[in-house]
């Protein structure tokens, strides 16, 4: 089988998805519908609430859950036809931390390689934990080890077969600062080895700081995916709040037109406005200030963040479900 290409960007695909849906026992439809095309080389975030289908949707691609319709294919191989050549593609860190307590570290991601088929390289072992920041630890049992280390463990486990595609699922749950960043960091290094990448996360701004691209996924359903940039520019909004000198109680007429918000206390107006117009309107706004006499104290632009888009986004969807 050959791997698709997008057809929207003209770049490889590695997984490409077609109409899936998943329909649990009970009746309740946790995937409705998707369609989506995973870049090869790519950082793909997944946004969405607790229930939206992030967790079933990764499972279905990773064979661990069986669809109930729709196609899924990794490196051009179906995950139903040929599940164990799809599986030994793709690496999974699922949320829990799955390990056993009295396992040794070099030892439990050396038999994670050997379940694939992947022949002995200690070399190749002591190099990824050596990136991991593990190296020191590859003899330690695993239940001594901290809540972050034991998740290093678990991403040491799911690249120990050299897969080309990596699934995240929240990564950097329940681990300090520093070594999210420090996750940020690997996960960056992965990328420019040539290795795909897919987290979901509840932290918008691991999204804003490595993806290429960001999906929202709502009740089920893809609502949005798009590169991260394009998405802020066309979902975002730009304001401008104009701080004056004195405090007003109304809006006079004249400025009644620009679509104002007025502080409660009277003394900040915001003014919402698009930065792809050819007028933004700006300049008609500020001259109509000036005109009623209001002394102007300040000027401050500010531009929606993805976590705004993002509740915007299944706000308007009402986006509830579990899955």
């Amino acid at each position: 089988m050959t791997e698709q290409t997008n057809p929207v960007t003209g770049n490889q695909s590695i997984i490409s998805i077609r109409g899936l849906t998943k329909t649990y026992k009970g009746g309740h439809q946790a995937l409705k519908g998707i369609d989506l095309e995973i870049r090869e080389g790519e950082i793909l975030a997944l946004l969405g609430p607790n229930g939206a289908g992030k967790t079933t949707l990764i499972s279905t691609i990773c064979g661990l859950v069986t669809p109930s319709s729709g196609s899924v294919t990794v490196g051009g191989h179906d995950i139903i036809k040929d599940y164990r050549a799809t599986r030994s593609l793709i690496g999974l860190v699922p949320q829990e931390l799955t390990l056993g307590a009295f396992d040794v570290v070099k030892d439990t991601v050396r038999f994670s390689r050997g379940l694939f088929g992947m022949p002995p390289d200690e070399a190749k072992l002591d190099a990824l934990l050596g990136d991991l920041s593990l190296l020191d630890k590859k003899n330690a049992i695993v239940s001594r080890l901290s809540g972050g280390m034991k998740r290093r463990v678990l991403i040491a486990k799911a690249l120990s077969h050299e897969p080309r595609v990596l699934f995240l699922d929240e990564p950097t749950a329940g681990v300090d600062v520093e070594l999210r960043k420090d996750m940020w960091k690997l996960v960056e290094k992965l990328r420019q080895d040539g290795v795909t990448i897919i987290l979901t996360t509840h932290y918008i701004e691991e999204a804003e700081e490595i993806a290429d691209r960001v999906g929202v996924i709502s009740d089920g359903r893809l609502l949005v995916i798009d590169d991260k940039v394009n998405l802020m520019n066309s979902l975002g909004r730009k304001q401008l709040t104009v701080e004056l000198k004195s405090a007003i109680d109304v809006l006079p007429e004249s400025l009644e037109k620009f679509d104002l918000e007025l502080s409660s206390d009277g003394q900040r107006l915001t003014y919402t406005y698009d930065t792809k117009s050819e007028r933004t309107g700006i300049t008609a706004l500020l001259q109509a200030v000036s005109d009623e006499g209001f002394g102007l104290k300040d000027l401050n632009t500010s531009q929606s963040s993805l976590e705004d888009i993002f509740v915007n986004l299944v706000h308007s969807e009402g986006g509830k479900s579990q899955s």
